[in-house]
């Protein structure tokens, strides 16, 4: 991990970082890469995989239809729109 790296990291989240900090990032960056690596670490073989520690179901309200919100409302604010779908800059590379 590098400062270039910090600074591919901010491009791709699409954030603005200052120049002042970027040496406080990458100690940043490097802390919490050493602590995954930490974690890789442990032993987990014989320890059964959770999703949550505590056996509870979800109070989940009743799936019914209810009238639609008019999309052209919805879109009314958005930038770009194309064929009634939202335009977005490309994030992935």
């Amino acid at each position: 991990m590098n400062i270039d790296d910090v600074r591919l990291s901010a491009d791709l989240s699409k954030i603005t970082i200052d120049d002042k900090k970027i040496d406080s990032y990458l100690t940043d960056m490097q802390d919490i890469l050493k602590f995954i690596e930490q974690m890789n670490a442990i032993d987990t073989d014989n320890i059964t995989p959770m999703a949550h520690p505590f056996d509870l179901s979800q109070r989940l309200r009743e799936d019914k239809a209810v009238a639609q919100i008019d999309r052209q409302i919805l879109q009314s604010n958005a930038k770009n729109i194309e064929n009634g779908l939202f335009l977005v800059p490309k994030v992935i590379e």
